[in-house]
């Protein structure tokens, strides 16, 4: 055994310790096919089974059983070999995985009913996996002693990937380094006549050049009041503000999630000033992040300064608090404040809320508010983004249904002046530490100036 499944070891131990005399079945699958019409996709595998047994083929069936782990692999033929290589040996999946029980994926229905006493086990390999399929009945929980998604093994999984360990971390800051690296990359392009698809071919580039994958669907663009637009191709102009929400995936699976916001040459006073209120109110919410803090409290601190910042920039009037309490700022900043990260960008996203909220706390549903991802009291190890934005937005401002019990406090005149605004967002990846908290992506400098 490689001392780099030592890891992997200790996790299944966890989760074995937590559910003795059970039968846990984690598939290996993609959420998207690897195959059409004979052509190969990308595959990334599934994030529980990354995180219990690593790197394998599509197809891998991973079991933590009574008599410890063992892998189920997918038998390859000629023309499989022919086309797509030859995979790993078992000795190297072995040493690789720290699983010394490996058998052809045929032998798992009949090794399921030797674990299970006897009970009849499904005949053939489910295509979906039934610890992610969040909720849904699993097609394997009608064989006795056997689990497949309960809220129990859920529970499980949430309780360890919330609290990163030491192999993990070692993991975000490998895949943070090489994001803080393609966004300078990124940086040293960016001009005036510049395409988007130039600054993502220099991110992908850096990427690429790392060893690594992108973490999710890139984001490069000036219009930056589109939260989450499709790539498309866009020109930079002189006064632009280019948003680039970019992060490499590491090679062990875990995310860099980083957003910055780059002048494109001499940007208005208007710009600037909505820039450094966005710069201020994330780096006193980063200043806030420690053990016992509440992650929807950074929110709303987050939106107070940001209500306080309207009003003084002269488009919103008011009191800070009374604005918050009526949503009033959520017209500017729609969207929550961040996000867990790990294994995946939106980290345990198929559990939803079951992970991102802490029990008996409810998503509010306030607009706004009710785009908060995440909702526990922070703790050492947990990773989350800290990711505020500003943005004129047309289709919430000349919405009249939407916009009505705002215009009490809303100063057209003023706001008017901030209509080439589109998107500012400024995101960075915070661990938190005993005492407080580190930012993983402090290298990549976020002053104007420095941009």
């Amino acid at each position: 055994m490689n001392s780099s499944a030592e890891h992997f070891v200790s996790r299944r131990s966890l989760v074995a310790r937590r559910h003795p005399n059970e039968v846990l079945l984690f598939f290996n699958h993609a959420e998207i096919p690897r195959t059409a019409y004979g052509i190969n996709f990308p595959f990334r595998g599934n994030s529980h089974f990354l995180y219990l047994f690593g790197h394998l083929p599509p197809g891998t069936v991973g079991l933590i059983g009574p008599e410890g782990a063992e892998l189920f692999l997918r038998e390859t033929s000629r023309e499989d070999e022919v086309w797509n290589g030859v995979g790993p040996t078992a000795e190297q999946t072995k040493a690789d995985t720290g699983v010394e029980r490996l058998h052809p994926v045929q032998a798992l229905a009949s090794r399921v009913a030797e674990l299970t006493g006897g009970h009849k086990a499904p005949g053939t390999v489910p295509s979906v996996n039934p610890v992610t399929a969040a909720f849904q009945r699993s097609v394997l929980g009608s064989t006795p002693g056997l689990v497949g998604l309960n809220r129990e093994l859920a529970e499980t999984l949430i309780e360890l990937r919330l609290h990163h360990d030491a192999e993990a971390i070692r993991e975000l800051r490998c895949a943070t380094a090489v994001t803080v690296d393609a966004h300078k990359a990124a940086a040293r392009m960016i001009e005036p006549g510049v395409r988007t698809w130039e600054v993502l071919a220099a991110l992908r580039s850096e990427v690429t050049r790392a060893g690594c994958a992108e973490a999710y669907l890139p984001i490069v663009t000036p219009n930056g009041e589109v939260l989450h637009p499709s790539m498309c191709e866009e020109v930079c102009r002189e006064g632009d503000l280019l948003l680039i929400d970019y992060g490499a995936e590491s090679p062990g699976g875990f995310a860099g999630d980083m957003t910055r916001t780059y002048p494109v040459g001499r940007i208005s006073t208007e710009k600037r000033e909505a820039y450094e209120l966005v710069l201020r109110v994330q780096r006193e919410a980063i200043a806030s992040v420690r053990p016992g803090v509440r992650y929807r409290d950074l929110h709303l601190q987050a939106a107070r300064s940001f209500a306080a910042g309207f009003v003084d920039l002269g488009i919103l009037r008011g009191d800070p608090d009374s604005l918050v309490e009526r949503g009033a700022h959520a017209l500017f900043f729609p969207h929550g404040l961040g996000h867990l990260l790990g294994l995946d960008v939106h980290d345990l996203r198929e559990f939803g809320d079951l992970a991102w909220y802490a029990p008996g706390r409810e998503r509010s549903t306030q607009f706004g508010l009710s785009f908060l991802r995440f909702d526990r009291d922070l703790e050492p190890n947990m990773t989350v983004t800290i990711e505020p934005g500003f943005y004129y937005i047309p289709r919430l401002l000349n919405d009249p249904t939407f916009a009505a019990p705002f215009e009490d406090v809303l100063c057209r005149p003023r706001l008017a002046q901030f209509a080439d605004l589109h998107g500012i967002r400024i995101e960075d990846d915070v661990l938190v530490v005993d005492g407080g908290c580190e930012v993983l992506t402090s290298a990549m400098p976020k002053e104007l100036d420095l941009l």
